[in-house]
């Protein structure tokens, strides 16, 4: 039998675009020859759909368009996620489910029984968990459909489970010999490796074919990749969707030979895509047409736009240089040399004036005070105030242009360079801003040389570098990895990687009291296995002796 993997891009509470979707791709893989298509985890409703499982209305919408999709892809076997009532007694709403659309009718429903909360996931808020699996025939093949958590608790290849449960092993000594599993697992750099080798390891442990179509997109702060599989009892990949992208592969399920389409390689790589993907799904999902963006000459603004050109083309984005007292010559000039490369629209609006008039405004009251970080802070916020009027004059989103390393400390200025709709390289580390910029340019040279060879500075006082207050990007990075990805101690940190003790201690007081700021940052896109936002999960006001 030829089955076909659906790796569609939903849209969450989309109802009648993601149904067009999957009843187009079930039509192209009927045309195709395969007598099943399969679709993502909840490709129904859009995932995450988080809070809005609480509403009825949203429930029984999932039914309604699941029965119409039925009747529309009658000739082929349909697998695909949807949201199901819960029972009462469970205290929740609704179940994650998938079903099995035959003859115009729902023919088989399975829901899901591991429910993660943990990171950017938390299920266990939205749904009950199935209390029991069973496997159902098709074509001469006991199926085991599983829904993306399921298959991540295999004893043989996590030393450190989370649940007591494996449904893969159930439904496999049930007499399963052929599993299935609908998922919507996002992205981060090494997540598809990790993802291959848990699903070959399956694969060989229980010696049966594994398949996994994957969701492709962004929703919010996550993206997710596709790269869907198919894989032989060996662990081999027989066939497998592109990465980043909307795909449709086909398999053979009794040859086992398939389609095995492109891959992005490389982390560079991957990254970029990742991000383009993000925010072309963040701006287009949200309504938005165009995107402006702050532009200063140095290498995150000029990354940012790079990314957004290639999001939703030159001709949708406005870039806006605004010189201060302190920006010097080079910077006007490399913002111009971007925009002009990028081809997209500049506009110039000094902001000298306006830090005057504040000054001014403010000379009685500040009367007997230094000048500090409050008149940079200013300058900071003329800018924001700007390209916030910008937005709403012309109806476009503001991406903030500020990466990891500095919201990780903290080194950037609410309501000011921290404005914006979508912060789009608020989870790239310093260092990997420099190598995504380098990668843009090997394919195309747009961002100026200068904006990517000097010093980093925010120019907001005379002669101003970024390591008059920072350790080098090289350090503080590595200090950030090890503190908020992997939850060191500042003793492991600087033994480990030969650090002083001081500046390691430094940089974590700076994380922890920089989380008020975080908290109140635009939406940012993940990339990396823990990125600040929703799966950070920390209090503001708290004492931290660490």
């Amino acid at each position: 039998m030829k089955i076909a993997l659906g790796q569609i891009n939903p849209t969450v509470g989309d109802f009648s675009g993601n149904a067009a979707k999957i009843v187009d791709f079930a039509h192209r893989a009927q045309s195709g020859g395969a007598g099943l298509v399969l679709f993502p985890e909840l490709s129904v409703c859009g995932y995450p759909p988080r809070d809005l499982v609480e509403r009825a209305s949203f429930v029984a919408h999932n039914w309604e368009t699941v029965e119409r999709i039925a009747v529309e892809t009658r000739g082929i076997g349909v697998i695909c996620g949807l949201v199901t009532p819960a029972e009462a007694k469970t205290g929740k709403s609704a179940m994650n489910s998938a079903a099995l659309l035959q003859d115009g009718k729902v023919a088989f429903l399975q829901s899901k029984m591991l429910l993660p909360t943990y990171d950017v996931f938390d299920e266990m808020r939205n749904f009950a968990p199935a209390k029991s699996q069973k496997l159902f025939p098709f074509f001469g093949k006991q199926m085991a459909l599983t829904i993306c958590e399921d298959a991540w608790n295999d004893k043989h290849f996590w030393n450190r489970r989370l649940y007591t449960f494996d449904p893969v092993e159930a439904l496999i000594q049930a007499g399963g010999n052929f599993m299935l599993n609908i998922s919507a697992s996002p992205f981060w750099l090494g997540k598809r490796e990790l993802r291959l080798e848990m699903l070959a390891a399956i694969a060989r442990n229980y010696n049966v074919p594994v398949v996994m179509v994957n969701q492709v997109g962004g929703n919010d702060s996550l993206v997710f990749d596709g790269s869907s599989l198919v894989l032989d009892p060996k662990g081999k990949v027989i066939a497998q969707g592109k990465s980043f992208e909307e795909d449709l592969i086909y398999f053979d399920s009794d040859q086992l030979t398939g389609e095995v389409h492109e891959q992005i390689a490389g982390e560079e790589a991957s990254a970029y895509a990742a991000l383009v993907l993000g925010t072309r799904d963040y701006v287009r999902k949200c309504g938005f047409k165009q995107v402006i963006v702050g532009l200063s000459g140095g290498i995150d603004s000029a990354l940012t736009a790079t990314i957004a050109v290639d999001a939703v083309g030159s001709e949708n984005v406005i870039g806006v240089g605004m010189p201060g007292p302190y920006s010097s010559p080079g910077s006007i000039d490399d913002a111009k040399a971007l925009a002009k490369n990028l081809r997209i629209r500049f506009e110039l609006l000094c902001i000298t004036e306006i830090f005057e008039s504040y000054r001014k405004t403010l000379e009685k009251v500040f009367a007997g005070r230094q000048e500090d970080v409050t008149e940079e802070n200013i300058q900071s916020r003329a800018r924001g105030t700007l390209l916030m009027a910008l937005s709403n004059k012309f109806g476009a989103i503001v991406l903030s242009t500020g990466n990891k390393s500095e919201l990780g400390v903290g080194y950037c200025t609410l309501y000011g360079d921290m404005a914006g709709g979508l912060a789009v390289i608020s989870d790239v580390p310093k260092t990997l801003v420099y190598r995504l910029s380098h990668y843009v340019n090997s394919r195309r040279a747009v961002i100026p040389p200068a904006s990517l060879e000097k010093p980093p500075s925010a120019e907001l006082r005379p002669d101003q570098k970024d390591s008059d207050f920072l350790p080098p990007y090289e350090v503080l990075d590595a200090i950030l990895e090890d503190y908020v990805e992997e939850s060191r101690t500042a003793e492991q940190i600087a033994a480990d990687r030969g650090f002083d003790l001081g500046v390691v201690r430094r940089v974590i007081r700076m994380v922890n009291g920089a989380e008020y700021k975080r908290q109140q940052a635009a939406p940012g896109i993940k990339i990396s296995a823990k990125a600040f936002g929703y799966g950070r999960r920390f209090p503001i006001a708290a004492k931290l002796d660490m």
